[in-house]
């Protein structure tokens, strides 16, 4: 509990890891405005671990997409108790428009789009803008970051730098080989496969990449072993670390990666965050305008990605590869 007087700060970010991973710079900002407050942070359980190792939150709360009634008004009760001071909503969905309104009357502060809230985001273009300038203009709308980079391509990329040490701030060991390497992910969510390049492509890239010195290491969740197992037949000294990779850990091999190549998908997005050279591919699923990883970031797109040759991606990859 924090000590009587101190000021109480909630910000909701919900889902999904690349949109997670994306407001891991508002969160700081955040922070930083509020440097004595406690900031609870009220998520879902995948993000619980990542969300405590951040120096971000001294709490971690996840229940916020209840299920029923019951789990409906124990999160009012918990929230109208605490006697948040502000609450910043990174989420601004429907969901985040219930729990404001469960909350009345008298809800407290509240940054972003439910309605009837008092810090609104007004921005007409907001759905228009990528979320880091998204979020960094919410902020200023706010009130606490008046000179917010909102112009396209001006905000900064998260920070997770905090990932790849420990508590002493001794580094964590990360990297899965002891040549340089590769991060492929070639997976993404099952129901949309139109966002996945064709696994064959990429064990086709595994093959050149290897040609050209380096190792190749798969991620993805254990529903995804199948694909590394398909890349290995045709580089057969490829590592799958599928299933076996939490996001932290995702971090620290994206950090000392020399390149990561995968869809648009959340570890993608986690490794390019962590400082990977990195090779995006989209599909007309999505607008890398709205949501690409920034850094040293090589974005391709295509309307099939099943169109996207091999040949174009190797040479997006040599083009952000470290140079020796």
């Amino acid at each position: 509990m924090p000590r009587r007087g101190v000021e109480r700060i909630l910000v909701i970010k919900l889902s999904a890891l690349g949109d997670f991973v994306l407001a891991l710079a508002a969160m700081k900002h955040i922070r930083q405005a509020h440097p004595k407050a406690h900031i609870t942070l009220l998520t879902t359980p995948p993000f619980e671990a990542l969300a405590k190792a951040s120096p971000y939150f001294n709490a971690v709360e996840t229940d916020g997409r209840p299920e029923n009634f019951n789990q409906w008004m124990a999160l009012r009760t918990r929230l109208r108790a605490a006697g948040y001071a502000r609450v910043y909503d990174l989420q601004t969905s429907s969901q985040t428009n219930r729990i404001f309104q469960l909350l009345r009357p008298g809800p407290p502060p509240w940054s972003g789009i439910a309605f009837g809230c008092s810090m609104p985001h007004r921005n007409p273009m907001r759905n228009h803008m990528h979320t880091l300038e998204r979020q960094a203009d919410q902020l200023m709308y706010a009130g606490i970051w008046p000179d917010a980079p909102t112009e396209t391509g001006t905000a900064p990329p998260p920070d997770l730098s905090w990932v790849l040490t420990d508590d002493s701030g001794r580094p964590i060991p990360g990297a899965a080989t002891n040549k340089p390497y590769a991060l492929f992910v070639p997976g993404g969510s099952a129901h949309r496969p139109e966002k996945r390049w064709p696994v064959e492509n990429y064990g086709e890239l595994a093959r050149i990449l290897y040609a050209r010195g380096l190792d190749i290491v798969v991620i993805g969740g254990p529903q995804e072993t199948s694909l590394a197992q398909q890349i290995q037949r045709a580089a057969p000294r490829t590592r799958d670390l599928t299933g076996r990779t939490d996001f932290a850990s995702i971090a620290r091999l994206g950090a000392r990666a020399a390149l990561a190549v995968g869809n648009d998908t959340g570890p993608l997005h986690l490794a390019a965050a962590a400082g990977a050279p990195t090779v995006v591919l989209f599909s007309n699923a999505s607008d890398p305008a709205l949501s690409a990883p920034r850094g040293k970031v090589a974005v391709l797109q295509a309307a099939k990605l099943a169109d996207l040759p091999v040949a174009k991606v190797a040479q997006a990859a040599a083009s952000v590869l470290p140079q020796p």
